[in-house]
């Protein structure tokens, strides 16, 4: 959906939605790099700056724009987020919008400035923490090697579970089998690669269901 659009009308009439954020302005590069590293994580979108979340074009002075961009993308993310960017103007003022593709360098994080990194992943219109076992799918995906899951205690754990119940949380997972964190994650990320399971995210928590 992202390359349909050729103008910006176009792009503000369809809103905010998984691929698509309005930005008032930038007054903060780290809290921009959580847009472009869940972009980035998830299937890829743009940023239109200088648009009030309701579609008002207020406008932004672009070259200031643009480098809080540079900086959200190459100081903060880890690692750095490329992107391309383009500068319309309708009456008078100047919108910019800053697209980013779907990166083969997953997971994407933002610095925080405790030293501590956070990957985020889209979600409708919001920019959401990415699960532990989220970013083991994405670490995993990048290996060259394949995956070798043994169908162990744990795994029939999860499928035991699921047959009596709609849907399954990390937490809970590890409560039931008295996992430790690693094994917990290491299971559900195996089962997701694999297609055997299916991720949400709902009620501000992350659920596992039986893939259909």
């Amino acid at each position: 959906m992202l390359g349909k659009f050729t103008n910006l009308d176009d792009m503000i009439a369809h809103g905010e939605y998984v691929q698509q954020d309005f930005k008032f302005g930038i007054t903060d590069s780290r809290k921009i790099s959580r847009s472009l590293s869940a972009f980035a994580n998830t299937i890829g979108g743009r940023l239109l700056i200088g648009v009030k979340d309701n579609g008002t074009i207020v406008g932004v002075k672009t070259e200031e724009e643009f480098y809080m961009v540079e900086a959200a993308a190459q100081l903060y993310s880890v690692p750095e987020i490329d992107f391309l960017s383009k500068a319309w103007n309708f009456e008078g003022k100047t919108v910019l919008e800053v697209r980013i593709e779907e990166s083969t360098l997953k997971p994407h994080y933002v610095k925080n400035s405790d030293g501590t990194k956070n990957a985020y992943f889209r979600v409708k219109d919001e920019n959401i923490l990415a699960s532990p076992v989220l970013i083991k799918v994405w670490q995993k995906q990048k290996q060259s090697r394949g995956t070798l899951v043994r169908y162990s205690i744990p795994e029939s754990l999860v499928f035991k579970y699921l047959s009596e119940h709609d849907y399954l949380s990390l937490s809970k997972f590890k409560k039931l089998g008295r996992l430790r964190q690693k094994e917990a994650v290491e299971t559900l990320a195996n089962l997701l690669i694999f297609g055997l399971l299916r991720f949400e995210y709902t009620d501000k928590q992350y659920i596992y269901r039986l893939a259909e």
